[in-house]
């Protein structure tokens, strides 16, 4: 096994949108060619991918606006899960916050994902005493028809 963490190559974008609809990621309005666009344009190096023996087997997007830090897209085929490899993704993006002087990191699980919610609490996320509100600025599901 020859494990290799490194940011995204454009040769990555199939391998990496087929592993985010295999790990159930993605939704109608977050078009993921696009989210990776808009990482790319933002942050590019903080889009991590995780590669065995030329296999794309993980990913995550770190991301940092000066107040907190936020994990997005950590993704591990279901074929490698219970492996470490989602801890190992997350050191990595904790380290990398860390390095940024980034003081807290925030990080979104969907209610009905059991098995997240039960990663991260492993790992010693906690739920915050805090709600997360959002609103859609542009709908992908509209801007790709």
């Amino acid at each position: 096994m020859e494990l290799v963490l490194r940011s995204y190559r454009p040769g990555d974008r199939v391998a990496l949108v087929s592993l985010w609809s295999i790990c159930e990621l993605t939704r109608p309005w977050n078009d993921p060619n696009r989210d990776i666009d808009r990482k790319l344009a933002w942050d590019a190096e903080n889009l991590l991918v995780l590669e065995d023996d030329g296999r794309l087997i993980g990913s995550v997007m770190v991301g940092y606006e000066g107040h907190r830090g936020w994990i997005n897209y950590l993704a591990v085929h279901p074929d490698r899960r219970r492996q470490g490899l989602g801890r190992l993704l997350m050191d990595d993006a904790e380290r990398r916050l860390r390095d940024l002087g980034c003081p807290k990191v925030n990080l979104q699980v969907r209610t009905s994902n059991d098995a997240a919610r039960e990663f991260y609490r492993q790992i010693g996320y906690r739920v915050d005493e805090a709600m997360s509100f959002g609103k859609r600025l542009e709908d992908d599901a509209q801007a790709s028809s």
